[in-house]
């Protein structure tokens, strides 16, 4: 998913007049999973280049713009039909609720070009659930391709939105998943489960080699077959939580990808969340690496 997020910051739910209301700023950035995945990977320094569907408008001019000033390579964009936009409203205490419209199921078929993908070292899935996977079909025949070219596959989630879609649906595709990372509502809604530790079982039940729930300011926990990973988050002052699990799951995927070990990853994955946390819009804090070594020396991770 690559859309353009229109974020009303400091929301008031209270109308001043019959049709107004207030907010304490309203801003236009670049956003979507695939976006800021792709962005905040690039800016850790990894090669990285993105799959996805943007309109011929001014709203995929924007995307582009910021996905190439980040490094990101751009050849593989899809330039067609219109750009989605989602309208946030961010409340005071970093919280947020979102507005989709049809731009967000229009069709698109990574599946059908599997040539474009699996020349990379891993590959990101950003996210189950939305198109364009929503369709087990489409799905199973990416993860697959991304297995066979030997790539690790990391896959990030959402609630479905246009389609009822479930885990016994994509249940062929998820033993192709080396990491999910959904957040705590998104697994609770999967899995119907109340507690991360119950969450994670569910998912492995599945076939999923490795579950990581992301639990915001509370930090993650991972499992798999043989860990069981609890870390606490790392204090920032919050201001839009907008991308925050994108630029986790970006800052795992970098440091396991430079061998650092999972417990480390998991460590700089929290202290990617937690910068991105600290600004408005999905690509503002994080800038680089050594920016997210500085965090975590000074909270002692």
């Amino acid at each position: 998913m690559a859309l353009v997020d229109s974020i009303l910051l400091g929301f008031d739910p209270q109308p001043v007049s019959a049709s107004g209301y207030r907010a304490v700023s309203g801003t236009l950035n670049p956003g979507g999973e695939a976006v800021n995945e792709a962005v905040a990977c690039a800016r850790l320094g990894l090669s990285t280049g993105i799959l996805c569907r943007l309109g011929r408008d001014a709203a995929g001019d924007l995307v582009v713009g910021e996905l190439k000033r980040a490094g990101v390579h751009t050849e593989r964009v899809v330039r067609e039909g219109s750009t989605p936009v989602t309208t946030l409203f961010v409340f005071e205490d970093g919280s947020r609720k979102s507005v989709t419209n049809e731009a967000h199921r229009q069709p698109f078929h990574p599946e059908k070009t599997p040539q474009l993908f699996t020349g990379a070292r891993a590959l990101m899935l950003g996210s189950l659930f939305r198109t364009p996977f929503d369709e087990p079909e489409a799905i199973l025949q990416v993860v697959q391709n991304a297995k066979r070219a030997g790539q690790l596959v990391f896959a990030d989630t959402k609630i479905p939105n246009f389609r009822k879609i479930g885990l016994s649906d994509v249940a062929e595709a998820l033993p192709f998943i080396d990491y999910l990372t959904p957040n705590e509502d998104e697994a609770r809604f999967l899995t119907g489960r109340d507690t991360p530790e119950e969450m994670a079982d569910a998912f492995l039940s599945f076939g999923v080699r490795n579950v990581i729930v992301k639990l915001g300011k509370r930090g993650c926990f991972l499992k798999n077959r043989d860990l069981n990973i609890r870390l606490p988050g790392i204090p920032v002052r919050a201001v839009d939580s907008t991308g925050a699990g994108d630029c986790f799951l970006a800052g795992f995927a970098s440091e396991l990808l430079r061998d650092g070990g999972v417990q480390a990853a998991l460590c700089f994955a929290n202290a990617c969340g937690a910068l991105c946390a600290t600004a408005v819009g999905a690509g503002g804090a994080l800038q680089s690496r050594g920016q997210v070594l500085r965090l975590m020396k000074e909270n002692g991770a």
